[in-house]
């Protein structure tokens, strides 16, 4: 039986910067390198794809067990062959990186996309978890086996976890929530409305004035709060016009997975501009042909991120059934619901747990294979 002692290099890919680290029993043994992307020059972007990995190499002691990591698509994630990458303009085709890697350090090579191993983070180690704990502490029926992990930063990404089990899907294409309708307009994406752009854009037109692709959400976000120059109603407006489009986006999955949603990415940390217009999203009525209305949701959501919500979640509604024919009682929960939560990892340790973990399950196979 693998024990989880393995050693997992790591990579946290970034537009402009790759992040190599080492991670063993879910901690990181090493200070993290930090090279420059050159996304812009594919020989110099592979050679410090190489060159990363073999300093974290020689910081530790012990060999390595597998390469884990997080690569943007499209790609053939199972092949570790990366397609043609808006945000690496040097990656042209299929670039077998996975193969190369694997030749390279003769280990196992692993890549994803940063939704699923976001998502894999936070299912395993994690919000879920830690509200499965919550339950079983008020001795709660209820347990909760799937997640949809969301990103929102640069673009919108999504991971989704069915009972520790990745989805990948069979175009290594699961998750792909940007490709979904806008919430504003069907002949867009959602990503159109639910990015760094879409802020942007909005807090410029609202506010009369040119795009500026210099300003920042977190430029945006110290204008809404009152501690940069600028116009805060324009920048509260783009923040409550992204996080409408978000909760129509997050309901249209949820309606299909049924899941605790966990939210990362930076623009996450404006969540007290966007809450509230997320879960007026989220909880939008449909309207029926007879003009009657309907719930959007089959469940009730709840803002765990809100005490009394989340007090009100983990009591849920227990009852107590009688066995036909029998004086034996079963005990339930009669509330059917999910939350929704912000990551208390941060994005980019969950998205590396998740990298080590999906290595783990992968070298479990292979041992499995050779047995």
């Amino acid at each position: 039986m693998m024990k989880n002692e393995k050693t997992v290099l790591t990579l946290d890919a970034g537009g402009t910067s790759f992040v190599f680290s080492a991670i063993k029993n879910k901690k990181e043994i090493v200070d993290p390198v930090t090279l420059p992307t050159q996304s812009h020059d594919l020989d110099l972007c592979l050679g410090n794809l190489v060159r990363g990995f073999e300093i974290i190499k020689k910081k530790i002691v012990t060999k390595p067990d597998a390469i884990s990591f997080a690569f943007p698509g499209p790609a053939n994630y199972p092949k570790g062959i990366i397609g043609d990458l808006p945000n690496f303009k040097a990656f042209n085709g299929g670039i077998a990186m996975g193969p190369m890697l694997e030749e390279r350090f003769q280990i196992p090579v692993f890549i994803n996309n940063d939704g699923n191993l976001f998502a894999y983070g936070e299912a395993l180690a994690g919000r879920l978890p830690e509200i499965n704990s919550k339950l079983k502490e008020y001795a709660s029926t209820k347990e909760f086996k799937n997640l949809l992990g969301v990103t929102i930063g640069t673009g919108f990404g999504a991971g989704i976890v069915i009972d520790k089990v990745m989805l990948t899907g069979d175009n290594s294409s699961a998750g792909e929530i940007h490709s979904t309708l806008n919430a504003y307009n069907s002949e867009l994406n959602a990503e159109e409305s639910v990015s760094t752009l879409a802020i942007q854009r909005e807090y410029a037109e609202k506010a009369v004035l040119n795009l500026d692709p210099s300003l920042m959400p977190i430029d945006i976000y110290k204008i809404a709060k009152g501690e940069k120059s600028g116009d805060k109603e324009a920048a509260i407006y783009s923040f409550q016009r992204f996080g409408f489009a978000l909760g129509i986006s997050i309901a249209n999955a949820a309606a299909l997975i049924d899941s605790i949603v966990v939210i990362g990415g930076g623009i996450a940390g404006g969540w007290d501009f966007f809450e509230s217009a997320l879960f007026e999203g989220l909880n939008k009525k449909f309207i029926k042909s007879s003009g009657e209305e309907s719930d959007r949701l089959p469940f009730s959501v709840f803002n765990l991120e809100e005490e009394s919500q989340l007090n009100k979640f983990i009591k849920g509604n227990p009852k107590k059934a009688i066995i036909p024919g029998t004086k034996k009682v079963i005990t339930y929960d009669d509330a059917p619901r999910i939350g929704i939560a912000k990551s208390k990892l941060g994005t980019s340790r969950a998205i590396s747990l998740g990298a080590y973990f999906y290595a783990i399950e992968k070298l479990k196979e292979i041992e499995s294979q050779d047995q």
